[in-house]
């Protein structure tokens, strides 16, 4: 089907042939009349043919009337449709770039300018910047450039929000005398605002510098038109972009924080799921977003449930660790998780969702549990705490403490004086024990155990570092008795021993502690039994490996409590 403009154009073409041949057979008959030099005939056809070239001349005016107006109208079709293009383009892009080329390449078009620009209102120092130039080959002009335009109109136009359009700068009265019209030579200039809510933002520009009587009041109304979608487009394009910038610094913030972060909307889903809670949990964000929070929360392990239902009622903070189950990760996962309400502002009562942040603490409770039987130091140094943690065979040498005599001593004593007590004579064995890089097993009543060698402090020279410990209380203990009166001088009773034993976290889910079994934990602690106050005792086997710089006395052969042979014990006197 025909554009109907089309069908108009083309019938005003058939009906001005129609005209033409009209006349030429008009003229025809006038010469053919002429001819006959019949005065009746001549005066008829005279009269005839004044009648039909008056009707003639009437029905081309009309004519060409009409063609102009069907050209104006055309004129106005094509700026509406290019207009609504413009709408189309607006409305369907968030690109600031893309939509202010397109609009001021469709300006140049309609209007036939050479040039347009776009100037935008810096919000800061409120001078009027170049955002986009198009020439009438559709190229941008580049910003740097020197832009030759009517800066006085320019700033006219951002002032009063009053559109100008001059046909002839150069013979306005308005800008004639105006320097840029002069020295730049412009004539058709046509200058528009960008209006949004009444606040004007900036302006567009097009001008000729060859042409006159370029533009008209048409091409004003239709560029008026085309800055008014302009500055919705720039006011969407910066909202949008103002808004994207803030998602994406929330999500750089999001994936940056070490702690797990959940949100549950209003409709009970996921809607936001963070990378660290990727890790932690073990479940990717494509599993959990968008997903009803009790599904997720089921799937996640997490008896959390009514906890986020409290937090929506009550608008109270929860927190809570847990222990939970973690895909293709041994063990137990231990999880402080935190839960809070989400709101707009503080003084808002109803919720927006709630927010759960998770934090991983299994490492530092293993740090923790063996930060109290381990040297910082040397915990430090260990790789795997899991794989040290487990239990297995190793050659470690034992060293047991006992306070001789303290059951006694403590009958006449108030319980808090007792502790002072013991704690200072543990304080001594500690302090050799660290310095030698042992590890406390335990605390025993008055006595203590310590371990050489183990997967948390592996030692080649752990025999030595174990006799040298013993050799440091002893000393420290002489220092510390000179400071004490003598009803409150204790002492020792030590014994080392080196074997095989098993190593490794021993109890339920519910308490573990790292310690050892096996024989040569048992005959340590006999050998310490056999030990008289301030006495050192060591085993044949430790004594075997450090033989050749230690001083001892041998003992005469005993049965120890477990052991049917007689074993060869020594007193370790000190260091040669």
């Amino acid at each position: 089907m025909k554009d109907p403009t089309t069908q108009i154009q083309t019938n005003l073409k058939e009906l001005r042939q129609l005209i033409d041949q009209l006349s030429g057979t008009v003229d025809r008959q006038q010469q053919t009349l002429i001819m006959t030099r019949a005065d009746l005939a001549k005066q008829t056809a005279t009269q005839t043919g004044d009648e039909l070239e008056r009707l003639l001349v009437y029905v081309r005016r009309n004519v060409e009337d009409l063609e102009r107006r069907v050209k104006a109208e055309e004129k106005e079709r094509t700026q509406l449709t290019a207009l609504q293009e413009v709408s189309a383009v607006i409305n369907s892009s968030l690109d600031l770039t893309q939509v202010l080329s397109f609009v001021m390449d469709a300006i140049i078009r309609l209007t036939k300018a050479e040039r347009a620009i776009l100037l935008l209102t810096n919000e800061e120092t409120g001078q009027l910047e170049v955002q986009v130039a198009r020439n009438m080959d559709k190229e941008t002009i580049e910003k740097s450039s020197s832009f030759e335009i009517s800066r006085s109109i320019v700033q006219s136009v951002a002032k009063t929000g009053e559109p100008v359009v001059t046909m002839n700068a150069q013979s306005d009265p308005r800008f004639a005398a105006q320097e840029s019209i002069i020295s730049y030579n412009l004539r058709s200039i046509l200058c528009v605002p960008l209006k949004r809510k009444d606040n004007i933002i900036g302006v567009i520009y097009a001008d000729n510098r060859v042409a006159s009587g370029l533009f008209v009041d048409a091409d004003r109304d239709l560029l008026a038109s085309f800055g008014n979608q302009a500055a919705v487009a720039i006011d969407n394009a910066r909202l949008f972009r103002e808004t994207r910038e803030q998602k994406e610094l929330l999500d750089n913030v999001f994936a940056s924080i070490a702690s797990g972060v959940m949100t549950v909307d209003p409709d009970d889903q996921i809607a936001l799921y963070n990378q660290a809670a990727e890790r932690i949990l073990g479940v990717p964000a494509d599993s959990v977003m968008r997903h009803s929070y009790q599904t997720v929360l089921d799937t996640l392990g997490l008896p959390v449930g009514s906890m986020v239902g409290e937090v929506r009622t009550n608008g109270s903070t929860q927190n809570k660790e847990m222990d939970i189950v973690v895909s293709k990760r041994p063990g137990l996962t231990t999880l402080n998780l935190t839960m809070s309400p989400l709101r707009a502002e503080e003084r808002v009562a109803s919720s927006l969702g709630v927010a759960m942040v998770l934090d991983d603490v299994s490492e530092k409770k293993r740090l923790e549990s063996v930060r109290r039987y381990l040297p910082p130091a040397v915990v430090d140094q260990v790789r795997d705490l899991d794989a040290a943690q487990r239990p297995q065979r190793r050659d470690v040498t034992v060293f047991f403490a006992d306070v001789r005599g303290f059951s006694t001593f403590s009958e006449n004593l108030d319980p808090e004086k007792l502790i002072q007590i013991i704690n200072g004579y543990f304080t001594l064995a500690v302090q050799g024990i660290t310095q030698h890089q042992g590890l406390i097993d335990k605390f025993m009543g008055d006595a203590v155990m310590a371990m050489f060698n183990t997967p948390l402090n592996p030692q080649e020279d752990h025999v030595e570092r174990c006799v040298r410990t013993a050799l440091m209380v002893k000393e420290k203990m002489i220092e510390y008795h000179a400071n004490l009166p003598e009803n409150r001088r204790l002492h020792f009773g030590t014994g080392i021993h080196t074997g095989e034993a098993v190593v490794g976290n021993v109890g339920s889910h519910f308490r573990k502690d790292y310690s050892a079994i096996g024989d040569a934990v048992n005959m340590a602690k006999r050998v310490q039994e056999s030990a008289k106050p301030g006495q050192i005792l060591i085993s044949e086997d430790a004594y075997l490996r450090v033989k050749d710089w230690v001083i001892v006395e041998p003992l005469s052969p005993m049965k120890v409590k477990g052991r049917q042979a007689l074993e060869q014990l020594y007193e370790l006197l000190g260091a040669k």
